[in-house]
């Protein structure tokens, strides 16, 4: 519970930050976020590609939606 304050506090503190900011010192901030949120995203994509046979199971899924080899979920049944 208490991560979630900090993010909270973190995440209100930003955004006064940035309702203060110039237009040209807001274009810079936005474009430093964008930065970090794509090493973000190539960090998590780069977690799961060095996940051992990922990469095969990847390509398989995709050839089978490429074939429309798949079933919709709400179609299957489980009896638990």
């Amino acid at each position: 519970m208490q991560r979630f304050n900090e993010e909270e506090i973190l995440r209100n503190d930003a955004k006064e930050r940035l309702q203060r900011l110039s237009v040209d010192r807001l274009r810079v901030a936005n474009d430093f976020l964008a930065y970090l949120e794509e090493r973000e995203e190539n960090e998590a994509t780069e977690e799961l590609l060095n996940i051992e046979g990922f990469r095969e199971a990847f390509a398989e899924a995709v050839e089978e939606v490429e074939l429309e080899k798949t079933v919709l979920l709400t179609s299957i049944r489980r009896n638990v």
